[in-house]
């Protein structure tokens, strides 16, 4: 298939993933799994989030000592924790009532500064991700560098902020 197929289906999946995710706040589906235990998922997900983290910073290490194949394997092994994060993050906020921060003070607005900031770089890094990694996959070598550049310190700022928002909210989960 050509590059502009891809290029097309990345920006269809670019949209419609954060389209669906923003729904999910607006629409109660009905639980299709009664008396299952979805307390852990928000441990979850933080876990998921520092993993993906490590294997960036790892996978950053590696392509900066020019190990390529390490590198590779961290990267997607980034990029499928982050998709596994997805499907579970979308699958517990359907089958969850929204649980808000009760915290004051200083650390209510340093903890919304920091969920604002998380929410909008998530909802725009799909396309940079999936570019970054299409790039890669296909020789593209300097396209790739040259995203990768905004792409990593983008994600990492995401899934260390995801954990994060975790700390905050834990008390209240």
């Amino acid at each position: 298939m050509s590059e502009k197929f891809y290029k097309a289906l990345i920006l269809i999946i670019s949209v419609l993933v954060p389209l669906i995710v923003a729904t999910l706040f607006y629409v109660s589906l009905p639980n299709l799994f009664p008396g299952l235990d979805i307390t852990f998922f928000p441990k979850f997900h933080a876990f998921l989030n520092s993993l993906t983290t490590l294997f960036l910073l790892t996978g950053f290490y590696f392509i900066k000592n020019k190990k390529i194949r390490a590198h590779k394997f961290c990267m997607l092994t980034s990029l499928s924790l982050s998709a596994l994060f997805l499907v579970s993050y979308v699958f517990y906020h359907a089958m969850s009532e929204p649980v808000h921060y009760g915290g004051a003070g200083f650390l209510k607005y340093l903890y919304y500064f920091i969920l604002i900031t998380h929410i909008l770089l998530a909802a725009g890094i799909l396309p940079l991700i999936l570019f970054t990694a299409f790039r890669a996959l296909n020789n593209q070598f300097d396209k790739h560098k040259k995203i990768a550049r905004w792409t990593l310190p983008l994600w990492l700022y995401i899934t260390t902020t995801g954990v994060l928002v975790y700390v905050f909210m834990a008390p209240y989960y």
